[in-house]
């Protein structure tokens, strides 16, 4: 199966470049369709630049302080000199949502080509 994503610039990136390999994301009913061997067509929102994506794994968490605990920063899409932090995913989501929902890490591995 297919999803459709999209991304802000710099997560897009760090995806492009390989270094983010764990999309974060509530664990809503959508994201309850994803399943692993499924691929993802990332989109980046500044310049409508795609990218396809395998997933690898599935992680379900509670919260994003327990996801972020799961991964090292550099896997999330910070950089080594980041300061990962749990709450930055609050411009993305509200409490209530994450406490209705959980929320998901999604393990995921780049195709240089869109093999779909």
């Amino acid at each position: 199966m297919k999803h459709f994503m999209k991304l802000q610039n710099e997560p897009f990136t760090n995806i492009k470049r390989g270094t983010k390999t764990v999309e974060m994301r509530l664990f809503d009913e959508k994201r309850k369709q994803i399943k692993v061997g499924d691929t993802i067509e990332f989109t980046n929102v500044a310049t409508s630049e795609k990218l396809y994506a395998k997933v690898i794994a599935l992680h379900k968490f509670k919260n994003f302080e327990e996801l972020y605990s799961h991964f090292n920063k550099t896997q999330l899409g910070y950089k080594q000199t980041d300061n990962a932090n749990p709450n930055d995913m609050n411009q993305y989501y509200s409490n209530d949502d994450i406490h209705k929902y959980g929320v998901l890490g999604i393990e995921i591995k780049k195709y240089e080509t869109n093999l779909t």
